[in-house]
């Protein structure tokens, strides 16, 4: 079954309709910024449901929405361990960071170093965001542009130049209130449409599977495992992975990243700030929980109904024109002989004496898919030069959509996912933006400037960084998985900067040129360990965050370098 072409009228219009509004109503509402702190800090008034959606909409990009049902599909409920450490984050970051920024009156995380280290620390951390804040906004647009390659056939650079330019008129126009009311209404879309296509996937299983019943199918075939109390490091995602290296992860991004950070220093008080902050904690886990769910309950729902051997539409098309089409072709009739042979176990649910049978069956298309991908790859060795995708965890839960959803809900699914990536890629923009612009422009400008030249300035950084999000996008590639992409390379460099920031907070006797140097020294331990694969991504985060500490105080005490007395 391949990925339909073509769209409905009806979902046509409900898709533009959506997209346009949130444009207008984005640029529209935040049209009268004159200044540096309107522009930056979003003036200061922002309500604490505000900021509660705005950080879930900036961490809840398109891949949340495109690559986590996939991943809960092929893998099961295990993801959502990564999130156990998010609520502990929450509470740490409103008791030490908020109070802290909001006391300094800072327009950026980064500003503050400088107070307590010196201008190169400031400097070098900002520049650790930029680079992995950019790589990151490109996949945020690269994500969405594979929704509507898929559906509209087109290709991949027009889609992602056209949707870093639709990002870009709103972010531009009305900087950080202009992300902050955008997502409010994106959140309402993207909540919408999640429980209706949950709903619609129980509602299409047969009469006789109730929602009980499809529990236990998902649990015979290891998809409700969600807690793993192993300390083996070749599993990602365990209890302790997700409670100490998401805890280092979580506090590092939503405290120490630009693009989160700004959305509560736009916090009409303290108060305000972290009441939005303890709503994300709060609301964040069984929102994960609930979207990794519903892939679990799309894998339901193709033990009853037709899959594809992949379900990326091009990597089947284009084996079809191979010399392996043969073999391809046997896979996929192997395929569904398995499917067949599980519809009939299933029909009335899953009974005690089936389920070593059903995981036998799953075990076996596990293999056919394996080699499947491993076809795909050596046609790609044959056409380096047009290399096709064989990882198709990214494309399950589009093609559930557009294949099994009525009219008019697809054009409301395909909404949320664009939604996401708008809002995630916004925020990320604009903090790329004000970073570039008052760490270092402004940092670095010896002649005073007026409060227009910086607002100027911080929407030409708008976009610029959008232009270079757009580059990235078009040189990007699914990797493993698009949403374990986007935070191994938030790992590679989070752990260094939560150190950092632990330093300045809690080590007084460490100076400047000590943090300057340990900084550097693990940025490059970080990234060989990460190309040697010697940690599961998550445990980055601590690794770097500890080495940092570690060396910088060895510095301090054991080595010859000047303390930095200024800046006590």
């Amino acid at each position: 079954m391949e990925i339909q072409s073509k769209l409905h009228l009806v979902d046509w219009i409900i898709l533009s309709i959506t997209l346009i509004f949130i444009v207008v109503y984005g640029t529209y509402v935040t049209r009268k910024n004159t200044n540096v702190q309107d522009y930056i800090k979003g003036g200061n008034d922002t309500k604490w449901w505000t900021i509660g959606l705005s950080v879930m909409a900036t961490q809840a990009s398109a891949i949340t929405f495109l690559s986590t049902p996939g991943q809960a599909f092929h893998d099961g409920m295990g993801f959502v361990q990564f999130y156990f450490g998010l609520p502990i984050a929450m509470i740490i970051i409103c008791v030490v960071f908020i109070p802290m920024y909001h006391k300094l009156n800072v327009y950026t995380a980064y500003e503050f170093l400088e107070g307590r280290f010196d201008v190169k620390t400031r400097s070098l951390t900002a520049i650790l965001f930029l680079i992995q804040r950019g790589l990151s906004a490109g996949i945020t647009i690269f994500a969405p542009a594979i929704i509507l390659s898929a559906v509209l056939g087109w290709d991949l650079l027009s889609l992602n130049i056209i949707i870093g330019f639709l990002v870009i008129i709103y972010t531009v126009s009305g900087g950080t209130k202009a992300v902050n009311v955008t997502q409010k209404q994106q959140m309402i879309i993207i909540f919408l449409g999640m429980f209706i296509a949950f709903w619609m996937i129980v509602n299409q299983l047969p009469a006789e599977i109730t929602f009980a019943k499809a529990l236990e199918i998902a649990g015979a075939s290891g998809k409700m495992k969600i807690l793993d109390f192993s300390f083996d490091f070749n599993n990602r995602y365990t209890v302790w992975s997700g409670f100490i290296g998401g805890t280092f992860l979580m506090l590092s991004y939503f405290g120490t990243d630009q693009s989160q950070v700004q959305r509560y220093l736009s916090g009409k008080s303290v108060r305000e700030s972290q009441l939005g902050m303890i709503f994300n904690g709060l609301l964040k886990v069984p929102m994960q929980f609930f979207i990794l769910l519903v892939g679990v309950m799309v894998f339901v729902f193709y033990q009853f109904n037709a899959s594809p051997l992949n379900f990326n539409p091009k990597a089947n098309s284009v084996v079809q024109k191979s010399s392996y089409n043969a073999d391809y072709q046997k896979l996929t009739q192997e395929h569904f002989d398995i499917e067949n042979t599980k519809k009939a176990l299933l029909v009335d649910g899953i009974q005690q004496h089936e389920v070593a049978e059903i995981q036998l069956l799953n075990a076996k298309d596990a293999n056919l898919k394996e080699a499947s991908k491993a076809i795909i790859d050596k046609i790609n060795l044959e056409n380096p030069l047009e290399k096709i995708e064989s990882n198709d965890k990214d494309y399950v839960f589009i093609h559930f959509i557009l294949n099994n959803l009525p009219k008019g809900l697809i054009g409301l699914l395909l909404a949320v996912i664009l939604s996401a990536a708008m809002s995630s890629t916004a925020s990320e923009l604009n903090a790329l933006a004000s970073t570039t612009a008052m760490d270092l422009y402004k940092r670095s400008n010896k002649v005073k400037k007026s409060e227009i030249h910086y607002v100027k300035a911080s929407k030409w950084f708008t976009l610029l960084w959008g232009l270079i999000a757009i580059s990235v996008a078009c040189v990007a590639n699914l990797f493993d998985n698009l949403i374990q992409l986007v935070n191994i390379i938030g790992s590679i460099f989070y752990g260094n900067v939560l150190g950092i920031f632990l330093l300045a907070f809690f080590v007084k006797f460490v100076r400047g040129n000590a943090v300057f140097m340990a900084a550097i020294i693990t940025q490059i331990l970080i990234i060989i360990v990460w190309y040697l694969d010697w940690l599961p991504y998550l445990w980055l985060n601590v690794l770097g965050c500890l080495l940092v500490m570690m060396i910088s105080i060895f510095f301090q005490f054991f080595t010859t370098l000047k303390p930095n007395y200024v800046n006590k």
